[in-house]
């Protein structure tokens, strides 16, 4: 794969027993994906963000488990 990442190659042949099963070629255009980070500065978190976890866990494993 680093081949086509750094454009070495146009395509790469996947074969098993001698037939073609697949062939890996290059994005036109790579699809932008979220990066990480991109709402730093958008909030602010409060420092009381902790005060209901017993609560919230209670939600996910139920009463029996607290």
């Amino acid at each position: 794969m680093k081949a086509i990442e750094q454009g070495q190659e146009r395509e790469i042949i996947i074969a098993r027993g001698g037939r073609f099963m697949a062939k890996l070629v290059p994005l036109e255009n790579p699809p932008a994906g979220m990066r990480i980070g991109v709402a730093k500065g958008a909030f602010e978190v409060p420092d009381s963000i902790d005060t209901h976890n017993k609560e919230i866990a209670k939600l996910f494993v139920g009463e029996a488990n607290s």
